[in-house]
């Protein structure tokens, strides 16, 4: 697929130019719209998933149709609000500066941001025990436990984490309580079998202190009836609850966990590139199946080595472990702003950054120096 690049500019306006669109990334976002797109799928063996195999796929095209992010033109104004909504929230910044700076510059920019999720889903059996209060629900002799494969769960959330645990089939035992040795009653541990406790009244002394008078409550013994065993030196076994045997039996534990890989191409600003992952783009393309193909030919090449990389780096780990259920990949459009401003005769800048246009201002002019952490 053959595509014209045009030379990328930066975009220095003024705040009463208007750019021909608010985002400018590696390429302009106008030539993204009805493009041919190549899901590459030569040389990429598919991931056996539990549900059915998609069967072997040859390399396919797919047109897709990418709106333009709906992202508004930054201004003045949003831009001051944007700054005004950060400082309110610092504990030591004033907003004098904020509503008294005259804004020079206003430099709208963009990033793309690449993210893979592989849905999993992997199983592990393990022992467990209850107490047997139904004789008649052991297994039969001669019946084999399944294998946790061949359960069948039912179909959980996809891309959500979540921890499912179920009985496997067929693989109870019973046998005597390993605690009470099958008497359904074990040793009382405040008292150790006596049955009979220190008074807590006289502490032992059998009269009561300062008045030297026989202790009325354990009747001048120094010792009285436990309250936890009620006097009988033993409880029920916590463990069977007085029924004397266990039933142990595999348990199931399925884990299903969305793992996700995330690449934000490099946007030659002074800004940290972690910040972007805590705030929302707009979605410009989506591919989800069983599994998903490396796009190759993007715009931003940095775009699509990362989903060849990712693709192949979630195979070699999950592949072998666990079964891969769903796969989905997005691209998204994370908007920055570059606000140059002055206050006080100086230069200043601070950026706008997300659709919650969020704010990273590291050489505000006024705050205080008691250590606040800027986000």
């Amino acid at each position: 697929m053959e595509r014209e690049m045009k030379a990328d500019s930066d975009l220095d306006l003024d705040p009463d130019s208007e750019p021909s669109h608010p985002l400018m990334p590696s390429a302009p976002l106008g030539q993204l719209d009805d493009c041919e797109w190549i899901i590459q799928g030569r040389g990429v063996k598919p991931l056996p998933p539990p549900l059915g195999s998609p069967g072997k796929r040859e390399e396919q095209r797919s047109r897709s149709s990418f709106t333009q992010p709906s992202v508004p033109l930054m201004t003045e104004v949003a831009a001051r609000q944007a700054l005004l909504h950060f400082v309110a929230s610092q504990c030591c910044y004033g907003s004098r500066a904020a509503g008294e700076l005259a804004i020079r510059q206003l430099r709208q920019l963009g990033t793309y941001r690449y993210r893979l999720e592989t849905f999993s889903e992997s199983r592990l059996s393990e022992w467990a025990f209850e107490p047997f209060t139904k004789p008649g629900a052991a297994s039969p002799a001669g019946d084999s436990p399944l294998d946790p494969w061949d359960m069948e769960i039912g179909a959980p959330q996809l891309f959500q984490n979540q921890t499912r645990r179920c009985r496997v089939p067929h693989s109870a035992l019973v046998r005597d309580c390993h605690r009470c040795c099958g008497r359904g009653r074990s040793k009382c541990g405040v008292c150790h079998g006596a049955g009979r406790t220190r008074c807590v009244t006289c502490k032992g002394s059998r009269r009561r202190l300062k008045q030297q008078k026989k202790c009325q409550l354990c009747s001048g013994t120094g010792r009285k009836r436990c309250n936890t065993c009620s006097g009988r030196g033993s409880k029920t076994c916590a463990i069977c609850q007085g029924e004397k045997k266990l039933q142990h039996f595999k348990q199931l534990v399925v884990t299903w966990r969305n793992n996700v890989f995330e690449f934000i191409s490099d946007h030659q600003l002074s800004f940290p590139g972690e910040l972007l992952s805590k705030v929302s783009g707009e979605n410009i393309f989506k591919d989800e199946n069983v599994v998903v193909y490396p796009i190759i030919d993007f715009p931003d090449p940095e775009i699509s080595l990362a989903s060849q990389r990712a693709i192949a780096e979630h195979r070699t780990v999950f592949a072998t472990s666990s079964r891969i259920l769903r796969q989905r990949q997005t691209i998204e459009v994370i908007p920055i702003t570059e606000v140059h401003y002055q206050y006080s005769g100086k230069p200043y800048v601070y950026y706008i950054y997300g659709l919650e246009n969020k704010v990273y201002a590291l050489d505000y002019p006024e705050r205080c120096c008691c250590g606040c952490t800027i986000i």
